[in-house]
């Protein structure tokens, strides 16, 4: 699938970055007609795509803070998007356990607001439990001075698996979208951009991709392009670690989440049923720069392990962790004369040169940053006028291709129904399908992004790394050599990780 040699052409829209924002870039773009192609250096959703608290929502902290618009925006966008992906976004149920008289009456307040503000597109009304009702919906809970709780509704949702659909989409609408695929210059007639420069990551060799105008949507790498465009263009993003651990099921058993409504450091942190595990996080830090691999510290994994036992009648320890990730989010700090805020979360600027660059942003929002981005493209590119048209795109497998062609799949080669781990949810058809139909090229695109084994239980990911290896070279064509070192890249990415364990 993968398909270098088509960069070579001209086209309306070219996107740096494969990440949300550039994903959801390429698909409106695409949608609206436009010829387009997007580039991304690594794999997608490599860096904090991937990385999230998995969480599809309004955010009930800016309620707190006041944000009545942004959090009304994410609660629309947080209905489109399951309307849109419901094969990968769902609702699930957060209890806020009360242990002070006056904290029911103060969340249930809080979270009505959201219900209202979410108005048609809400997953569920917010409702008081007794203690009792509590303890039924999340037996782990701390027992000990607990009055009730305010159980609300939110969305959870596969960040990884998400971009791979958006990729998918964008591919099947006539897109040209290629992984692996660094951009490391821009064409130019005269002043202006006329394209990129990109070098093939896999194979080696370059190619000239020709655009009428080009998006810089490279997330944590956004200042690099900016930079690459204008060396003296003033940086714009800040960098922040948030940090997440992940627990063995029987440690948070039932189907709700928790939120811990206040930490330390102000902050709320989620305890959240994923993938067979909880996902406990997220700190937020900041970091000196971008990292494709971040490594959460172990100072970090204490604070969310004490906070999340806080409100646990079994306090979470270290040996229950199986795995901890953490991801570096791109924050806007500052706005060019040239940019045009369209958000109070993300940015678009358009360069002297025409480079638009695209900043900041969520997940939950990814959509409508997209529709922003290319309607100030259209402009620079001085495209035809046509409308967003993803309010109401269904996104790839969301008619439930991607598990009927699975399943064939094991029709067809029995043995692949075998798992490539005891201890993973993840069938070896699964590797073969994500090299096949989901451009996998390395062990750590189907063992972090395809499949999610690096994000559940790292130890026994590197002991499936070997094999998921030898069945990537079978369908890609490449030696039990090149096996070998993909799986041992692998386990150089995993290795930190397991120290923290």
């Amino acid at each position: 699938m993968r398909n270098f040699a088509a960069l070579d052409d001209q086209f309306d829209v070219v996107i740096v970055g494969g990440g949300a924002s550039g994903l959801g870039a390429a698909v409106d773009a695409v949608s609206r007609g436009y010829k387009t192609a997007l580039v991304e250096a690594v794999d997608f959703a490599k860096a904090t795509s991937s990385r999230s608290t998995k969480l599809i929502h309004g955010g009930v902290r800016y309620l707190a803070e006041g944000e009545i618009g942004l959090v009304r925006e994410a609660l629309r966008e947080r209905g489109a998007l399951r309307r849109n992906a419901p094969h990968l976004v769902s609702d699930r149920g957060f209890i806020c356990p009360a242990y002070k008289w006056y904290e029911v009456p103060y969340y249930f307040a809080g979270l009505t607001a959201y219900d209202v503000l979410a108005g048609n597109a809400t997953f569920g009304r917010s409702r008081y439990l007794s203690a009792r009702q509590t303890l039924e919906r999340a037996p782990a809970m701390r027992r000990d001075g607990l009055r009730g709780a305010v159980r609300y509704h939110d969305g959870q949702f596969d960040d990884a698996r998400l971009a791979v659909a958006l990729a998918r989409t964008a591919i099947e609408r006539g897109a040209v979208i290629v992984n692996y695929a660094r951009a490391v210059a821009f064409e130019r007639r005269g002043a202006r951009i006329t394209g990129v420069r990109v070098a093939d990551q896999e194979h080696g060799g370059e190619v000239s991709v020709r655009a009428k105008v080009v998006v810089n949507a490279s997330g944590i790498y956004g200042d690099v392009m900016r930079q690459m465009d204008d060396p003296a263009a003033r940086p714009i993003l800040s960098m922040s670690r948030g940090s997440h651990v992940v627990v063995a099921r029987d440690r948070f058993p039932g189907d709700d989440a928790m939120i811990v409504p206040r930490t330390d450091d102000g902050r709320v942190i989620f305890v959240i049923p994923w993938h067979g595990h909880a996902i406990i996080g997220t700190t937020d830090i900041a970091e000196p720069g971008p990292s494709l691999d971040p490594v959460p510290t172990p100072v970090e994994i204490e604070f969310l392990l004490e906070h999340a036992s806080r409100y646990l009648e079994e306090p979470v320890r270290r040996s229950h962790v199986t795995a901890a990730f953490c991801g570096v989010r791109p924050l806007v700090n500052g706005a060019p004369a040239t940019t045009a805020k369209l958000s109070r979360e993300h940015l678009i600027e358009t360069s002297a040169s025409g480079l638009v660059s695209v900043a900041g942003g969520k997940w939950t929002t990814y959509r409508k940053m997209a529709e922003d981005t290319i309607d100030v493209a259209r402009e620079v590119a001085g495209l035809p006028a046509a409308p967003s048209r993803t309010a109401d795109l269904p996104l790839h497998g969301s008619d439930g291709s991607d598990r009927r062609e699975l399943q064939a799949l094991i029709r067809e080669e029995p043995v692949l129904a075998q798992p490539i781990h005891p201890a993973l949810p993840y069938s070896q058809a699964e590797i073969v399908y994500a090299a096949r139909k989901e451009l996998a090229r390395t062990v750590d695109d189907a063992l972090s992004r395809r499949t999610r084994a690096f994000f559940v239980d790292v130890a026994a990911s590197v002991a499936a790394a070997p094999l998921a290896g030898a069945l990537l070279a079978r369908e890609l064509g490449r030696s039990q050599e090149w096996s070998q070192q993909s799986a041992a890249a692998y386990v150089a990415i995993a290795k930190p990780v397991l120290a923290l364990l």
